[in-house]
């Protein structure tokens, strides 16, 4: 059986340039470099109702994420693209492995943690103020994203491992009660050679932070975007520290290692910001334009991105009741022609 590999990003923003180095560039290397895997690679929409609630803004995201992926390179005949609502059997996994999971897991999440950590920083008698059980639950329904394609490896952020321990932690208390292997353990892969993108503000580039840069947006916007980065006040002629520079860090994260030596050699000569900034969205921009023509593209003609998730989402569909078979039956949930 080939390795599966999987990943997904949650339609919660217009994606950036931190999802594209952080996320979307390693999977899409990893799925390549592995010539025996099976990439699934799933647009998170349901996980996206934990805080966007505005049904025109979750329907415009989620076509921006797939139009994303297809212009990033995703070989959708090679591997396996779909929408995780389109995906029944994700949810009625979900509330099994809900039964399996003790709350006090729940309560250590870090994403429960920091929502309750801002309550208390606030002075809220209600620790659980505007936390919703969604987001509580995010932890079971991502394991069952996982669990149920017998994912092998999960390209995460480093802020994102737990969520594939929990998803372990969890399979192994299943597979113990019924004393048999039914659900696969994933393990979790992060590329430790990936920093942390920095934004506008150089707080790492998060929707959260209103800091990002957006991977596709129209070159002037994107020039304009860039050169409003903010920096000291050191003249072109002073020599300049690379360590906390936001175009720095933003440059090496686009550039070959040769290049970047050679823009740190320059800042140590005393290059002009004005320069650093005008090299930065050369070398982005040079990176990104082909694939922007292909992102807009698509996103005029959405009903060919609907026929690519139709393709991959039938794929999904025969994998996940296949897995879904295996549990039901463990379970004691049986009958004929049970669909």
């Amino acid at each position: 059986m080939p390795e599966i590999i999987l990943t997904g990003i949650k339609p919660t923003g217009t994606p950036h340039l931190g999802n594209y180095v952080a996320a979307i560039a390693p999977a899409l290397r990893l799925a390549e470099e592995s010539n025996a895997a099976l990439g699934l690679f799933f647009i998170a929409d349901y996980h996206a109702l934990t805080s966007e609630h505005d049904a025109t803004r979750l329907d415009a995201q989620s076509k921006e994420v797939a139009a994303t992926w297809l212009a990033a390179g995703l070989d959708t005949e090679q591997n396996i693209f779909y929408r995780q609502s389109r995906i029944p059997e994700t949810f009625e996994l979900h509330w099994i492995l809900s039964c399996f999971t003790p709350k006090g897991l729940m309560n250590r999440a870090h994403a429960y943690k920091a929502a309750v950590a801002q309550n208390v920083e606030k002075g809220l008698s209600e620790q659980d103020k505007g936390i919703n059980v969604g987001l509580f639950n995010y932890p079971i329904l991502m394991s069952a994203d996982i669990l149920l394609f017998d994912a092998d490896t999960v390209p995460v952020g480093q802020d994102q491992v737990q969520h594939v321990e929990i998803a372990r932690e969890i399979a192994g208390k299943f597979n113990h009660n019924y004393r048999k292997q039914i659900l696969h353990l994933p393990k979790a892969q992060v590329l430790k050679s990936v920093a942390a993108i920095p934004g506008l503000d150089g707080r790492k580039m998060s929707k959260s932070y209103k800091n990002t840069i957006p991977l596709f947006a129209p070159k002037e916007k994107f020039r304009k975007l860039i050169f409003g980065i903010v920096t000291d006040s050191k003249t072109p002629t002073e020599p300049k520290e690379t360590e906390g520079s936001v175009l720095f860090a933003l440059y090496q994260s686009f550039a070959q290692p040769e290049s970047t030596e050679r823009l740190r050699t320059a800042y140590a000569e005393g290059i002009s910001w004005a320069d650093v900034k005008q090299a930065t969205f050369e070398l982005i921009d040079s990176l990104v334009s082909e694939k922007r023509e292909r992102y807009n593209y698509l996103l005029s003609h959405t009903d060919e991105v609907e026929q690519i998730l139709l393709t991959g989402e039938a794929k999904a569909r025969v994998r996940a009741k296949a897995t879904l078979a295996r549990v039901r039956e463990v379970v004691g949930i049986r009958g004929a022609g049970f669909e």
